[in-house]
């Protein structure tokens, strides 16, 4: 697994994206150009004190501008005045080796045409936390087949993805999207043993005891089942 890395929060953002002067914003950008705009944007924004600090939490992207998640965001709303293919330029950002635009990637890539086999090329992809946490924020919480993806990826070998999985399953729970009856003894199973396996990394373990208390807020019922597991931690 690759080192993990929550958002990081650089400096606050000064003020708003501004397009390269010699920039004609009336004639649609190619895709090419479109990469360079996002990037010149980037540079625009860079954080060197921020990036310095990921570089040595392991972060080992080819370039990392240090730029924090907010200001993406906001990024990404300015972009639209260029984009003219978001699904397209989505998979050339995500094919960089730059932090910034693989999490762009995420950020703008619609919902609608992120496709099954697609989400699980990205996922065999996934390098850091900060992914994980981008792609199960924007897209797989948003996707029809989220819950089953989720299902399989708490199933995972790789601690990565199992992050991955709880994380979309805590966004799910927080849209008050509980599991089908038949689905919630496997999750808690899951839950109960992803939390109880101390060769789990704390970022993972604490991910998934998160996703419980969001699945202890559905209900009841729900709140019962949470209070057993929780338990059964402190007495083991």
């Amino acid at each position: 697994m690759g080192p993990e890395n929550n958002f990081s929060t650089g400096e606050k953002f000064a003020g708003p994206f501004f397009f390269s002067p010699m920039m004609d914003t009336t004639s649609p950008l190619d895709l090419p150009a479109q990469l360079r705009e996002v990037k010149r944007m980037l540079r625009g924004v860079m954080s060197g004190p921020v990036s310095a600090s990921m570089r040595q939490q392991g972060l080992g992207y080819k370039i990392n501008f240090g730029v924090d998640q907010p200001r993406l965001i906001t990024l990404a709303r300015e972009m639209e005045e260029f984009v003219t293919d978001a699904h397209a330029l989505a998979l050339a950002l995500w094919k960089e080796d730059i932090r910034e635009c693989r999490l762009l990637a995420c950020i703008i890539m619609p919902p609608e045409t992120f496709a099954e086999d697609m989400a699980a090329e990205w996922i065999l992809q996934l390098r850091y936390a900060e992914e994980a946490q981008a792609l199960a924020m924007h897209l797989l919480s948003k996707v029809p087949y989220a819950a089953d993806m989720a299902f399989r990826l708490i199933a995972a070998e790789i601690p990565l993805q199992r992050l991955l999985g709880w994380l979309v399953f805590g966004r799910l729970f927080a849209q008050h999207k509980a599991p089908a009856e038949r689905d919630n003894d496997e999750i808690l199973d899951h839950l109960t043993a992803e939390l109880h396996d101390a060769a789990s990394p704390l970022e993972l373990r604490r991910t998934a005891l998160n996703t419980l208390n969001k699945y202890m807020e559905l209900g009841t019922r729900e709140e019962a089942y949470g209070m057993r597991i929780l338990q059964a931690l402190q007495n083991p």
